[in-house]
């Protein structure tokens, strides 16, 4: 069975025919929202199915809508057991609203502290901060996204028994691959982003996580069935925690 742990589709021109593609293959898939907003509008839509799940998301780089989305973060927080995509992004792209998002962060982080959730975590050039704010606030089950920091970081990240998640666009870029590289692979999930990615020119959809999988046979010199099945074990393991 293999699993999407990080999908937006909400944000496909047909999020109706994929989540009937991820149903029909049994593909076990988690979207993520950008906003409560989001959420509210397509969480009444994925009710019912069995391998498909909507996460509550408030994403850092929409740090200008927060104020407004806040209040209904903490009135959907109960609804799902998955938060995401939520975090900082300390990039360029982010840098300016850096008070904003940490402030909405906290808040995030203060609502779901005694609850039990898997939260999908976006980090860019904010690894540090974000790591040391689940630390403060006892956050047990948190998977790093697309993680893209150093690997004194990482190794914290995995001896804190967090999770990292992989994308096909990862396994393309020298980077990446040397982040992957430094990963256990009990500490490994799957992702693809999607339709934020591209492989071989085209939107990624959440069965592209094959790509990942197979990746990680080759390099680790294992059958895709084990990696697949010990993916699946990673995952189980994190659900475990949260009943």
């Amino acid at each position: 069975m293999i699993i999407d742990t990080h999908c937006h589709y909400d944000m496909f021109e047909n999020p109706t025919q994929i989540i009937k593609d991820c149903e029909d293959n049994k593909t076990i898939t988690i979207g993520m929202t950008n906003l409560p907003s989001h959420f509210e509008k397509g969480f009444p839509h994925i009710k019912g199915y069995r391998y498909i799940r909507m996460a509550l998301g408030l994403h850092p780089l929409l740090a200008k809508e927060h104020s407004k989305e806040l209040v209904l973060f903490a009135k959907n927080v109960n609804k799902t057991s998955y938060i995401g995509e939520v975090g900082l992004d300390f990039s360029r792209n982010g840098i300016t609203t850096k008070d904003i998002q940490i402030k909405s962060f906290n808040y995030i982080l203060d609502k779901i502290r005694s609850n039990n959730k898997i939260v999908s975590i976006h980090s860019t050039r904010a690894e540090t901060e974000v790591l040391e704010m689940l630390k403060h606030y006892k956050i047990k089950n948190a998977v790093f996204h697309w993680y893209s920091g150093n690997s004194i970081i990482l190794k914290e990240i995995i001896d804190n028994g967090y999770y990292l998640s992989i994308n096909p666009t990862m396994t393309k870029s020298q980077s990446g691959i040397k982040i992957i590289s430094e990963m256990p692979l009990n500490r490994i999930l799957t992702e693809t982003d999607s339709p934020y990615t591209k492989i071989s020119g085209r939107h990624t959809k959440p069965s592209d996580v094959t790509i990942v999988i197979d990746y990680l046979a080759n390099k680790r010199g294992l059958s895709v069935k084990d990696v697949e099945n010990e993916i699946y074990s990673n995952f189980r393991n994190l659900i475990n925690k949260i009943r």
